[in-house]
């Protein structure tokens, strides 16, 4: 069952702490199965991947091909309804449009000293993005991960995408078309993974991974990293809704239940000021849940991961949740503005009644690839920068050279380095 938590009970503190480090990823066994693939994948490169892929997604045809036909796309994106057509179209032009706000500027300046410092931006040129495709499909994660890394510049996109069954998302690769995707590959799981990272004879190797996944996909960018960057390691999803006595109960117990459907560990959570509420939401829930098409799915998620946490003010409210640190944040209250500041700790934050989360999901504009499992302590959700590259520039002629010698030369002397100090002193000679 949820979580019921009231922070003026005794034992609060401990109950939420215990919550707070609830265990919703895989085992940690997981790493040992995707060392294997990974190894596998190394080694016999196109064999391996070709095994893996008709072991776990079982292509229907007897000869299949690991990328995705020109032909194929094109005929996805014709078969592909027009209203759909048109939703993805809106949904990629708000989101180039909010990323390219994101681009930032080469700056390059001298010093008083006639030193030029400066910053400038290179776009990470070959990028691959996993796409899920398991239970569901998800044209909008395509739209998520391919539109900012070609708006940074990226020049090559390679998408990866299981296809059970052998069978393609018309949707997912009408998105890939329209977010200008360079190539698609009908592959999964950590053997995709891995075919991104090291390459073989049809998959060139990439520069850096994005993108969300199962806990084999997880494990698998954790082990490939340093061969290639890496966006986060996706957790399973999580929505906090900050709720006070203006929110709406059945949009609140919708808003939950939208994160609790993605199943896998997906966590709802529900802080409220008012124990009305509280009680009216949870009821909401448990109806609402009957109505849905994954309700099963749901249920489950919702009972064992979910929670409603009553507070004694909306200050102890921002408290809890920026320990939580979620990946989505609703402040479903009277005044958002108010407390949009106090929330330190978010992945993204959704503002007022009307804003659902789910409108960040698909429309919005902002991006929905986003920290989990409380790294939004420390980290951001996916955007331009990260397929950019900042590389420092220098400059010295004598004059500032010769400013800048003494101190330098004492440097590399106190830490031993005696080449380091003649490659300066050397340019001092006339």
């Amino acid at each position: 069952m949820p979580v019921i938590l009231d922070s003026r009970d005794a034992g609060f503190a401990e109950a939420f702490e215990t919550l707070l480090n609830s265990k919703r990823e895989a085992s940690e066994e997981v790493g040992n199965a995707v060392a294997a693939i990974l190894s596998e994948v190394k080694a016999r490169g196109d064999a391996a991947v070709i095994e893996y892929t008709e072991r776990f997604d079982k292509p229907a045809q007897a000869s299949w091909a690991l990328r995705v036909t020109d032909d194929e796309i094109a005929d996805a994106s014709a078969r592909t309804s027009a209203e759909v057509i048109s939703a993805l179209t809106v949904a990629h032009e708000r989101i180039r449009a909010h990323h390219e706000k994101q681009k930032p500027l080469d700056h390059v300046y001298q010093d008083h000293l006639g030193v030029t410092l400066g910053t400038i931006w290179t776009p990470v040129e070959a990028v691959g993005i996993y796409v899920p495709g398991g239970t569901a499909a998800y044209p909008s994660s395509v739209l998520m991960n391919a539109v900012p890394a070609k708006v940074a510049g990226a020049s090559r996109i390679a998408m990866v995408v299981p296809m059970p069954g052998g069978e393609a998302n018309d949707a997912v690769l009408a998105a890939a078309k329209i977010a200008g995707v360079t190539e698609i590959y009908r592959i999964g799981g950590a053997q995709a993974i891995g075919a991104l990272a090291y390459g073989t004879a049809t998959i060139a190797a990439v520069s850096k991974i994005v993108g969300p996944g199962n806990a084999y996909v997880a494990a698998a960018k954790r082990q490939v990293f340093g061969t290639v960057g890496i966006d986060m390691i996706a957790g399973p999803s999580e929505v906090l809704v900050i709720a006070d006595s203006s929110a709406n109960p059945a949009w609140v117990a919708a808003d939950l239940l939208a994160q609790a459907e993605h199943g896998g560990g997906a966590q709802s959570l529900l802080i409220t000021t008012d124990p009305r509420l509280a009680d009216v939401v949870e009821d909401e829930v448990w109806r609402q849940i009957e109505l849905l098409p994954r309700a099963e799915i749901t249920r489950a998620g919702w009972e064992e991961f979910g929670a409603i946490i009553t507070v004694a003010s909306m200050a102890e409210a921002v408290e809890l949740a920026n320990r939580i640190a979620s990946e989505h944040v609703e402040l479903a209250i009277e005044d958002p503005q108010a407390l949009l500041p106090k929330i330190r700790n978010a992945g993204a934050i959704f503002l007022g009644h009307h804003t659902p989360e789910a409108i960040g999901d698909y429309v919005g504009g902002s991006n929905h690839v986003l920290p989990t499992a409380r790294s939004a302590r420390y980290a951001s959700g996916l955007g331009v920068l990260d397929f950019m590259k900042r590389t420092s520039v220098l400059g010295c002629d004598p004059a500032s050279l010769a400013e800048l010698a003494p101190a330098a030369r004492t440097l590399a002397i106190t830490e031993g380095l005696g080449a380091h100090e003649r490659s300066i002193a050397i340019r001092l000679n006339r």
